[in-house]
């Protein structure tokens, strides 16, 4: 009876601590107008389990629209590479999903794909990311077709040679909005931007 005590006891003290999801309110001001417009009127605070706000984030109201692509391992297939999808806030320091430290303040959320040249094998089982701007240096609404100038922006966030990036996927079958936890270290933010249900992991780090 004490053995089975003691790792239940362990078992409740290793579980990892439970994050939070609540109503953030307008979108910042930080956001320039042309990107600010695209907006919804209500966004997403994350809470970290010290009760503390861990991000800030909002989508835009309806999902961009393009070609469909004809790109492998991609889910999210009619969203023009560089499109804006939402915007992000870190009130203290944040990091991406490669683990890269970010300075705290508000970042567009722009949507890409990782290349495939054999430098990325492992980090998703999809290509779909979206890489964050600051958003003092992103001031046009419209897409940022060319890939290149999109990673050169995104490199202003790490400060360093990689672009700073948050894993999502557009998710077929069942679906239910929130925050819930992935794996052993993961939380996903499940939403909805017009019709479109998309997950993005906003807490964890890939070991890829």
């Amino acid at each position: 009876m004490l053995k089975l005590f003691l790792i239940l006891l362990l078992s409740v003290s290793t579980l990892p601590g439970q994050y939070k999801r609540e109503a953030a309110g307008a979108p910042p001001a930080e956001l320039a107008a042309s990107i600010q417009s695209l907006m919804a009127k209500d966004g997403h605070k994350i809470l970290a389990p010290d009760g503390k706000v861990y991000c800030e984030v909002w989508f835009v109201i309806k999902p961009p629209v393009g070609p469909l692509t004809s790109e492998n391992d991609v889910t999210w297939k009619t969203t023009p590479p560089g499109a804006v999808i939402g915007a992000i806030r870190w009130p203290g320091p944040g990091s991406d999903r490669r683990g890269q430290g970010l300075k705290p303040g508000v970042y567009t959320l722009r949507f890409s794909m990782f290349p495939v040249n054999g430098d990325h094998q492992g980090v998703a089982p999809q290509r779909d990311f979206l890489l964050m701007t600051p958003a003092a240096e992103d001031k046009d609404a419209a897409a940022v077709s060319v890939f290149d100038d999109l990673v050169a922006m995104s490199r202003k966030s790490s400060g360093t040679p990689h672009p700073a990036v948050l894993s999502m996927w557009k998710v077929e079958g069942d679906f239910t909005a929130g925050l819930a936890p992935l794996g052993e270290t993961d939380w996903v933010l499940n939403v909805k931007i017009g019709d479109v249900p998309i997950a993005l992991i906003l807490v964890g780090k890939t070991e890829g």
